[in-house]
């Protein structure tokens, strides 16, 4: 049985893929600081924010295993629907807006072929903000049983880079990890002519489990 749109299955919880540039100095200087703490105040004053901060990595990081969803089409990420709008060409664009405090590895919302995978360099606005539709992204196109999707990860003001984890010419599941983008950022899917979509602007999402269309 498919599970609500608003909880997600408990799992095993992994760090994702691309972390590392990130997590390993902070846990590093984390390990080093609480280790001489006991022997020097300023080691003991900079242990709280050292710890603090690798923990936030720890968490921002984490990629919990998903029980994927049945439907045409899931959610590509966690985060809220920021905007529906529809399309000159008939689409429909799905704007999912991330926040620091969501899972930032993002799923193929169908199973099919990645036909390209475009990065195109731009600004670092935040990714709520209109001006962001010329901030740094990936542009992703799959062929799939609907034809061609494309799926659009966006930088935001803090996140400076997206990781993507499969090439063109990648066959993908429904549900698989396909890219990190690093803290807040925003993923446009959309919808091919004639979806309804299932979903309402400021609803929340979870990458994997939401169901973007109207069966």
């Amino acid at each position: 049985m498919p599970h609500s749109q608003t909880s997600a299955p408990r799992g095993r919880v992994r760090l994702a893929r691309g972390a590392s540039p990130w997590l390993l100095p902070t846990v590093a200087t984390a390990a080093v600081s609480l280790s001489r703490a006991r022997r020097s105040g300023r080691w003991a004053a900079a242990a709280v924010p050292a710890t603090a901060l690798a923990a936030g990595m720890l968490w921002f990081f984490r990629d919990p295993e998903r029980e994927i969803t049945q439907g045409r089409v899931i959610s590509p990420a966690d985060g809220v629907v920021q905007s529906i709008m529809p399309w000159k060409d008939g689409r429909t664009r799905v704007a999912i807006f991330m926040s620091p405090l969501n899972v930032h590895v993002n799923r193929a919302p169908l199973a099919g072929t990645v036909t390209s995978v475009e990065h195109v360099p731009g600004g670092f606005v935040p990714a709520f903000n209109k001006e962001s539709e010329n901030n740094e992204r990936v542009v992703w196109h799959f062929d799939t049983e609907l034809g061609d999707i494309e799926m659009v990860q966006i930088a935001g003001a803090v996140a400076r880079r997206i990781v993507p984890y499969v090439p063109q010419g990648t066959k993908v599941e429904q549900g698989e990890r396909i890219g990190l983008i690093r803290f807040g950022s925003r993923v446009d899917l959309y919808l091919p002519e004639g979806v309804e979509t299932a979903v309402e602007v400021g609803q929340p999402t979870i990458a994997g489990v939401t169901r973007l269309d109207r069966g």
